[in-house]
């Protein structure tokens, strides 16, 4: 793999000064990949925790890789600066009593329609507009399994939603929310209302054995505060020990171009 610092090609071992200052200039390198590495993860941190009571987030990872290159005989190892990724574990679902809040259950998620088009989201929060419209909380219309907006009766009082998403009032059916399932191997991309768009197409969830909507119910986020504190005291103790390692460095190639130089 390409190295995160310049590319040295393969030839004889340099010696003296030299040697010594391509030596340690490397381990500055890799210290600096490490550093940009350890602020990627320290910015997914900082996002989870500021969302850990927002409605159907999904938190932040990092992926990261090592890179190798030669440096004369000897390989060094790099860190990429990370990939990033949204987790796709479940929430925890907290009782509302709401009859317009709905918790996903499994792996579904509800579609809908944003300005920069169609949206999947666990965020269950919803409401009716005045002329009916069954929409999120900022407005967004939520949609059903084959792409169009749900429409209620305006008059019909409170909706009964069942296992399966189907709406009803007064006994008589009006809807149905469409559940939809996404690759595992798609990529995903943040919208609104913690909604993601995914880079390949979902598709309509028909078997609700497994998934299901339970009205009354949210689902919070999926980030556990303890485990991100945990996170960022390691992530601190790293950080303090590259910085070290950097010093470190610095002062022995200061005392290498005093002893050698001459």
């Amino acid at each position: 793999m390409q190295a995160a610092g310049p590319n040295v090609l393969p030839g004889p071992a340099p010696c003296g000064a030299a040697a010594a200052g391509r030596v340690m200039q490397n381990g500055l390198y890799v210290s600096l990949s490490a550093q940009v590495s350890l602020e990627r993860r320290l910015e997914t941190i900082a996002n989870n925790v500021a969302n850990m009571n927002t409605v159907g987030f999904r938190g932040d990872g990092v992926y990261f890789a090592e890179q190798v290159a030669r440096a004369g005989d000897s390989p060094i190892s790099y860190v990429t600066p990370g990939d990033s990724y949204i987790s796709r574990s479940t929430g925890p679902s907290v009782k509302t009593d709401n009859p317009f809040d709905v918790a996903i259950q499994g792996d579904g998620w509800m579609a809908i329609r944003t300005q920069g088009g169609i949206a999947y989201t666990r965020d269950g929060r919803m409401r009716m507009s005045e002329s009916g419209a069954l929409e999120t909380l900022i407005g967004n219309p939520v949609l059903d399994a084959g792409g169009a907006p749900i429409v209620l009766n305006p008059t019909g009082g409170k909706p009964t939603i069942g296992g399966d998403g189907m709406i009803s009032q007064d006994g008589r059916q009006v809807g149905a929310i469409g559940l939809f399932s996404i690759d595992p191997q798609a990529n995903l991309v943040r919208a609104e209302n913690s909604g993601v768009v995914p880079d390949r197409p979902a598709t309509p969830i028909l078997d609700f054995t497994q998934n299901g909507i339970a009205q009354g119910y949210v689902e919070g986020a999926n980030i556990n505060p303890i485990q991100e504190m945990t996170k960022l005291i390691s992530l601190t103790r790293n950080f303090d020990g590259v910085n070290s390692e950097v010093t470190q460095t610095e002062s022995s190639l200061e005392d290498a171009i005093k002893t050698l130089g001459a």
